[in-house]
């Protein structure tokens, strides 16, 4: 819940607070920034640990209210003064500038941004120029915990994984293809039970490079960031073009409570259906999955 002067505001008072907040926001917008990177990626690999230590650092700026604001997934109708209503103001980033000598960089983390069909299209022509940041993990042990999160929200009734699993071809056929027909179309089942499809990353990062340009995009093993935080934020900072100006706390967060292993029939099974996936993935990384290691 949101706190003022120390007390508990209910969520009702805060859906009423942000939307004030959103619409201040877009009758500012000329004066609000736009993002040079997106923490695009991917869902349950890291990304709201990465994205607190990317905040932390004097010379980003996070958006407004929230870590995701979603634009160029399910809320690309609302228009682009709706989405720079998110962002910090010419203002702030003047008085970061007198402060630091360098120039700050707005950001946010939305992680559906990597698996939308229309997403990459839609910030290539927004945001000329914008830089990429994707974090993968196992995606055996991204599936697996995906579903549990998706359970634990609500959004999924089908509580075993394995039939879940089953049930994914059924839930997301067409609608790829529907969401690239109908750009105002909204799929469920696309953003919330492709398990096994968000982790078959190479396909996904080919599909992005392929219109913002390879270059532009930095791929990293959750496991590295876990296990040597500062190696790792040490490589974003030199992809980003900016010094190394604090000491971040780094730690895990929005992780799944333990639970129950999946079987090892099953886990050699979506093994053997991530390999093809994992090997093309090495040269992304620069190096073979931690996974697979």
């Amino acid at each position: 819940m949101l706190k003022i002067s120390g007390e508990k505001v209910p969520h009702q008072i805060k859906r009423v607070i942000h939307a004030g907040s959103r619409s201040y926001g877009r009758m500012t917008a000329a004066a609000r920034l736009l993002p040079s990177f997106l923490l695009c990626g991917g869902q349950r690999c890291g990304s709201t640990s990465l994205y607190r230590a990317l905040s932390s650092h004097p010379a980003i700026l996070k958006p407004v209210l929230h870590k995701g604001v979603h634009y160029f997934d399910t809320n690309y109708q609302r228009g682009l003064s709706w989405y720079r209503g998110h962002f910090p103001t010419r203002l702030t980033a003047r008085r970061v500038t007198d402060g630091l000598g360098i120039r700050p960089m707005v950001f946010e983390s939305s992680p559906y941004y990597l698996y939308h069909p229309l997403a990459a299209e839609r910030f290539a022509r927004d945001l000329p120029g914008v830089k990429l940041i994707v974090l993968v993990r196992d995606p055996v042990e991204r599936a697996y915990s995906h579903h549990a999160h998706e359970v634990a929200r609500g959004f999924e009734p089908i509580l075993d994984f394995r039939s879940a699993l089953d049930a994914e071809p059924k839930r997301l056929y067409g609608q790829d293809a529907r969401l690239r027909r109908e750009p105002d179309y909204y799929s469920f089942s696309h953003q919330h039970h492709g398990y096994l499809s968000r982790g078959e990353y190479a396909d996904h990062l080919e599909r992005v490079a392929g219109i913002v340009g390879r270059e532009r995009i930095l791929v990293l093993d959750s496991h590295d960031f876990f296990a040597e935080p500062e190696a790792v934020y040490d490589r974003i900072l030199g992809f980003l073009g900016l010094p190394w100006l604090h000491q971040p706390g780094f730690g895990k967060h929005n992780a799944r409570p333990d639970r129950p292993s999946m079987t090892p029939e099953l886990r050699d099974e979506l093994d053997a259906h991530f390999l093809p996936h994992d090997e093309r993935l090495t040269a992304w990384l620069g190096a073979e999955p931690s996974w697979r290691r």
